[in-house]
C-alpha cells in the first residue's frame, strides 16, 4: 500500500509577522508536487495560527505546535484543542523533545494528550526520540518502542496520526541520522505496530523521520522504504523547504 508522502513544518518559537507573512508567500508562490503526491503542513507559533491560515494556499494546512491534555479551564498560559477546532486547525504536534526534555512532559502525559486531541477530532503528528545517551548506551529501540507504547495504551484508532522519529541528538545540531539509521529505526517502528498493535496499522501509519534535514539530505532520507516524509524544523523557515517538499517525488518513481 502506498502511503502519501508527508511534510511537516515546525516554525518553533521564531517569527514576526511581516517574516511570516515573507515565508507563507514564498511556499505560496512554490511549484510543488500535488496534494495526491505529497500532504504539507505548516506550523507556526499559537499566535500566528490565524494568519498563516488566512493566508496559506488551499492545498497546504496548518498545526498547532501543542495542546492542552484536557478541555479549556483555569489553566494558564495553555490553549486547548477544542479552540484549535473553533480555529479550524486541523493538526496539532504532540510530543517533541523539547517539550518531554525541557517541560518534562512523561511519555504517559503525551498519550493522554495525543489521545485527547483525537477525541475532538484533532489529527496528531506524534514524536518520539532518542538522547544521544541513549543512543550510545544501546537503548534507542527500547526507548522509542516505549514512547509509542505510551501512546498506543490510550488510543485504539491510528487513522489520525502521523508519528514523527526524531532523534534528539540530531535536532539543531546540523547532525543528522544517515538514511540506514533513520531506516533502521523506522523500519523497527513498523515492526513494532505489527506485533503490538495490527499487520493493517503497521502497514498504513506514516512514520516520518525529523532532525536538520535539509534541502541536501532528503532526497536520500527519502528514499528509504520505511520513511514517509519529515518534520521540518529549521530549514523549514527557509526557501530550501520547497526542495524537501519535492523530495516526495522519489517516493512517487521508487
Amino acid at each position: 500500500m502506498a502511503r502519501k508522502f508527508f511534510v511537516g513544518g515546525n516554525w518553533k518559537c521564531n517569527g514576526t509577522t511581516e517574516e511570516v507573512k515573507k515565508i507563507v508567500s514564498m511556499l505560496n508562490e512554490a511549484e510543488v508536487p500535488s496534494e495526491d503526491v505529497v500532504e504539507v503542513v505548516l506550523s507556526p507559533p499559537f499566535v500566528f495560527l490565524p494568519l498563516v491560515k488566512s493566508l496559506l494556499r488551499s492545498d497546504f494546512q496548518a498545526a498547532a505546535q501543542n495542546c492542552w491534555v484536557r478541555k479549556g479551564g483555569a489553566f494558564t498560559g495553555e490553549v486547548s484543542a477544542e479552540m484549535l477546532v473553533n480555529l479550524g486547525i486541523p493538526w496539532v504536534i504532540i510530543g517533541h523533545s523539547e517539550r518531554r526534555l525541557l517541560l518534562n512532559e512523561s511519555n504517559e502525559f503525551i498519550g493522554d494528550k495525543v489521545a485527547y486531541a483525537l477525541s475532538q477530532g484533532i489529527k496528531v503528528i506524534a514524536c518520539v526520540g532518542e538522547t544521544l545517551e541513549q543512543r550510545e548506551s544501546g537503548s534507542t529501540l527500547d526507548v522509542v518502542s516505549a514512547q509509542t507504547k505510551a501512546i498506543a495504551d490510550k488510543i485504539s484508532n491510528w487513522d489520525n496520526v502521523v508519528l514523527a522519529y526524531e532523534p534528539v541528538w540530531a535536532i539543531g545540531t546540523g547532525k543528522v541520522a544517515t538514511p540506514a539509521q533513520a531506516q533502521e529505526v523506522h523500519s523497527e517502528l513498523r515492526k513494532w505496530f505489527h506485533k503490538n498493535v495490527s499487520a493493517e496499522v503497521a502497514e498504513k501509519i506514516r512514520i516520518i523521520y525529523g532532525g536538520s534535514v535539509n534541502g541536501a539530505n532528503c532526497k536520500e532520507l527519502a528514499g528509504q522504504p520505511d520513511l514517509d516524509g519529515f518534520l521540518v524544523g529549521g530549514a523549514s523557515l527557509k526557501p530550501e523547504f520547497v526542495d524537501i517538499i519535492k523530495s516526495a517525488t522519489v517516493k512517487k518513481s521508487a
